[in-house]
């Protein structure tokens, strides 16, 4: 019996960051511990941590096909069995084309289908299992998580805004794996998770880890370094750099009295990071999932649209504290001063309250199992059982 052939069609670079090839390469994972193939098709470019983890893997780079016959040329040279599509530039009609082709579809979404006829699709987000008329229900089972209790919710916004993306074209034709149930994690990640959840851990100089995605593509690393230090509470902060400019930017950036500042560059090693840390300031993204997953007190920055929805969800349900959205903060006059102020004093409250953290944690620790990408690759495996005839491996 050969082996499946699986393909991640997704993009990493400055502009794009690596939040879709993080997830693509966390289900790659997957596939390769269950002895399929695994082939990227797409462009990494001046992500040199992404391409190592991608040659460490023995995952090969082909081309990325932008039009639904490229696609559809590209899995028949290949022979792929599944092809995974991660990418909100990409036609839609690509994954029809690719069904209609003999070809397992697999869209990973966030909120917006974008009119994608998949045979399954993939919204990760927080509350995405939760019914709304905005997400256009989907044929087949949803997933059965409820969205946790919103007990004890912590300083920042608390916005409950329902959301699930901008309405996608049409009903989905596929079935929908929704919610942190079926969440995409690195084996970096998994083994990296606690057993419990960590306690709370009084100390006068907190431990702070700053990232914002692989690239930091928005260049939110200097903002929030500002803010924390604008706090005027003594803390140790390391901030993963991901690009020239933003340290040189967080060269310029001057801690106050019991502060320091020590950049680092992105690596493997973060999960460890992440498990050292008092708090993580992080943006609302991918990267929202492996800090829930790792029992971290975060605090989150919606930095770009396409978090929003997700963002508000998080915060509401104590999952982590929030800091706003990154215009607002970087805004000049009375309004970005006041959005500053806020994310300040929600960042001292939880500096100053270990209690605050470990609650957070908590809740945070008990959302994300860490299972989801074993759930979507059986869902994955079972369409190509289904299609071919082959038991799953």
């Amino acid at each position: 019996m050969n082996p499946p052939r699986i393909g991640l069609r997704c993009d990493a670079g400055p502009r794009t960051g690596v939040g879709h090839l993080v997830r693509c390469l966390a289900l790659g994972e997957e596939f390769l511990a269950r002895g399929a193939r695994v082939e990227l098709f797409g462009t990494v470019e001046r992500v040199g941590w992404a391409s190592a983890q991608l040659t460490a893997r023995g995952i090969p780079v082909r081309p990325g096909p932008d039009t639904p016959d490229g696609l559809v040329e590209a899995a028949r040279r290949h022979a792929l069995d599944a092809l995974v599509l991660d990418s909100y530039e990409l036609d839609p009609a690509g994954a029809g084309a690719l069904r209609a082709a003999g070809v397992v579809t697999l869209a990973i979404v966030d909120g917006d289908t974008r009119g994608q006829d998949a045979d399954l699709y993939l919204d990760q987000n927080f509350g995405a299992d939760t019914p709304a008329p905005a997400h256009g229900l989907p044929d087949g089972p949803p997933d059965d998580t409820p969205d946790r209790p919103a007990d004890g919710m912590p300083d920042g916004p608390a916005d409950g805004t329902p959301g699930g993306g901008t309405p996608g074209a049409g009903r989905p034709t596929g079935r929908m794996l929704a919610g942190v149930r079926y969440t995409l994690l690195r084996d970096a990640v998994t083994a990296a998770r606690p057993a419990a959840p960590p306690s709370a851990t009084p100390t006068e100089r907190p431990r702070v880890l700053a990232f914002f995605g692989g690239t930091d593509a928005v260049g939110a690393a200097p903002v929030l370094a500002r803010v924390l230090f604008g706090t005027g509470h003594p803390l140790e902060l390391t901030v993963v750099v991901g690009r020239p400019e933003i340290e040189a930017e967080l060269a310029q950036v001057v801690p106050g009295r019991g502060q320091s500042l020590h950049p680092v560059a992105p690596t493997d090693a973060l999960p460890t990071l992440i498990g050292a840390a008092d708090l993580v300031v992080s943006a609302a993204g991918t990267s929202t999932w492996e800090l829930c997953c790792l029992g971290a007190a975060a605090a989150l920055v919606c930095v770009v649209d396409n978090q929003r929805d997700s963002y508000h969800r998080v915060v509401a349900h104590g999952l982590a504290a929030g800091l706003g959205e990154l215009p607002d903060l970087v805004a000049p006059g009375l309004a970005g001063r006041t959005a500053r102020a806020d994310a300040a004093r929600t960042l001292r409250t939880l500096l100053a309250s270990p209690r605050r953290r470990a609650a957070l944690a908590a809740r945070a620790w008990a959302t994300v199992d860490g299972h989801g990408r074993t759930r979507v690759a059986d869902a994955v495996l079972t369409r190509i059982a289904d299609r071919t005839g082959v038991l799953n491996p």
